[in-house]
C-alpha cells in the first residue's frame, strides 16, 4: 500500500484540485473560448522555473515561441555530453559559468539547481528530436535528469501547449502536430544551411543564420541543427499528455510524407488519462483512488471537451472505440505503457497495449506495484525507488529505438 505521507498528500491534493476544477466550471468567464486563440499555458498558482542556457547539473535549457498566432512554445534541453570541446574550451566555459552563477542568478530549489522543469505545469517529454506534449493543468513533469538526460547524447523538447477550458479540444492536440511540422521545417532549413556551406554550432548560439524560404527569412535553431536527429524521434507523454502523445503519434503516421525527415520511431505513454462509458474493472474497484479519482477526472473531461462533444467515448478519451479513426493500429510506432497498481485508469491503458500487441506492435507494459497515478512525476515522489526504477526502465527501452544502425541496443 502507498505510504501514510502519500495518502495524506493525496487528500489535500484532491481537495485543492476539485476546488480549482469546480471554480472553472462555475465561472463562465474562464470558459470563454471567444477571448483569443492565443490561449494560456500556465496557471497563476504554478511555479515556473526559468530557462537556463548555462549547463546546470549537466543540462542547458532554452525556450522558443514557435507560433505567432498562439502561445505555442517549446523548451529545449541540451545535455552537456552533446558538446565535444577541447579541454581549454571546457575550462573556459566552466570558469565563465562559475563567474555568472556567483553574481545574481536566483536559486529555484535546493543547492540552486531546479529539480523540475516546471514550464507551466508539465507532463510530457520528447526524446531525440520530437515534441511530446508535456502539459496538463494540474500535472507535474520529469526533472532534467529523471531520464538521465545529462548522460545521453540527444536533444530533448517539452511542449508548452494551450490549456483548457480557455482553449478546448482539439487545441492542445493540434499544438503537438504543429511542433512536429516546425521540427520538419527546422531539419530542412538546417540541411539547406549545410548545402550553402554553413555549419550550425551550438557553442555559437548568439550568432544564428537566416535562410530564405517560402515564408521569408527563417531562423535556424542551432541546438537542433547541430545535435538533433529528426529521423529518430520518441514521444513521451504523462497522464493527459499521454493521450496527446498518442494522438500526435497517430497523426505522424498519417502525415509521414509531409513531416519528412521527421520520423516517430517509438512512444512512451505514462499512466495515460484514458476513460470510457463502459467501466473497466479498475475503474469500478479504484474509482476513489489517489490523487485523481474518477469523478474528478470526469470534471476535467467536461472542461476539456467542447460541450456539444462531451462523451467519455470520445476518440480523445477512449482509445478502444471501434470508430476512433486514424491509421490502423498495426501502423502505430512501438509503444511502451507505464501503469500503477492503485490507479483507476490502469486497465484501459493495459487493454490498449494488448490491442497493439495483437497486430504485432511492440507494446510492453510496465506495471509498478504499490504505486499511484503520477508516482514517477509528482514532486514529492521523484526520489522514491519506484520513480527511479521507472526512469531507468524507460531509458533502457527508448535506447532500443534511438540507437544508431549497426549499434542496436538489446536487453
Amino acid at each position: 500500500m502507498p505510504s501514510v505521507a502519500v495518502k495524506l498528500y493525496s487528500v489535500f491534493f484532491k481537495l485543492i484540485l476539485k476546488r480549482r476544477l469546480q471554480n472553472r466550471i462555475q465561472n463562465p468567464n474562464l470558459n470563454d473560448e471567444t477571448n483569443s486563440s492565443f490561449g494560456v499555458t500556465s496557471r497563476p498558482e504554478e511555479t515556473i522555473v526559468a530557462a537556463n542556457p548555462l549547463f546546470t547539473d549537466g543540462v542547458a535549457t532554452k525556450d522558443i515561441h514557435i507560433d505567432p498566432s498562439s502561445c505555442l512554445s517549446i523548451r529545449i534541453f541540451l545535455p552537456e555530453t552533446c558538446l565535444v570541446l577541447p579541454d581549454s574550451d571546457v575550462d573556459r566555459l566552466r570558469a565563465k559559468r562559475s563567474e555568472l552563477e556567483s553574481r545574481s542568478f536566483p536559486s529555484n530549489s535546493e543547492n540552486g539547481i531546479p529539480r523540475r522543469n516546471s514550464y507551466g505545469s508539465a507532463d510530457a517529454y520528447s526524446v531525440s528530436a520530437t515534441p511530446s506534449n508535456r502539459r496538463s493543468s494540474y500535472c507535474n513533469g520529469f526533472s532534467t535528469d529523471d531520464l538521465n538526460l545529462k548522460s545521453e547524447n540527444g536533444v530533448y523538447r517539452a511542449v508548452g501547449y494551450r490549456l483548457a477550458p480557455e482553449n478546448r479540444y482539439p487545441a492542445a492536440f493540434e499544438d503537438g502536430i504543429k511542433v512536429l511540422h516546425w521540427l520538419a521545417k527546422q531539419a530542412n532549413l538546417a540541411e539547406c544551411g549545410k548545402s550553402l556551406g554553413r555549419s550550425p554550432d551550438s557553442r555559437k548560439s548568439d550568432v544564428q543564420g537566416h535562410i530564405a524560404d517560402a515564408f521569408g527569412a527563417s531562423l535556424v535553431e542551432p541546438w537542433l541543427a547541430a545535435h538533433g536527429d529528426p529521423s529518430r524521434c520518441v514521444l513521451l507523454g504523462v497522464s493527459c499528455g499521454a493521450n496527446i502523445a498518442d494522438y500526435v503519434a497517430r497523426k505522424s503516421v498519417e502525415s509521414a510524407k509531409q513531416l519528412d525527415p521527421v520520423k516517430v520511431v517509438a512512444q512512451v505513454l505514462m499512466y495515460p488519462f484514458f476513460i470510457g462509458n463502459t467501466p473497466t474493472r479498475s475503474e469500478i474497484k479504484l474509482s476513489n483512488s489517489y490523487f485523481f479519482d474518477k469523478s474528478m477526472s470526469i470534471l476535467a473531461w467536461k472542461l476539456f471537451l467542447p460541450e456539444e462533444q462531451f462523451n467519455l467515448d470520445h476518440p480523445a478519451a477512449n482509445p478502444l472505440i471501434t470508430n476512433r479513426g486514424g491509421p490502423p493500429l498495426k501502423r502505430m510506432p512501438p509503444t511502451l505503457t507505464v501503469v500503477a497498481e492503485h490507479d483507476w485508469m490502469r486497465d484501459r491503458a493495459i487493454a490498449y497495449a494488448q490491442e497493439l500487441k495483437k497486430v504485432n506492435v511492440d507494446a510492453p507494459v510496465l506495471d509498478y506495484k504499490d504505486c499511484v497515478h503520477e508516482f514517477a512525476t509528482l514532486d514529492m515522489l521523484l526520489r522514491t525507488p519506484e520513480a527511479q526504477a521507472c526512469a531507468e526502465d524507460i531509458a533502457i527501452w527508448v535506447k532500443k529505438y534511438i540507437s544508431l544502425r549497426g549499434h542496436e541496443f538489446s536487453y
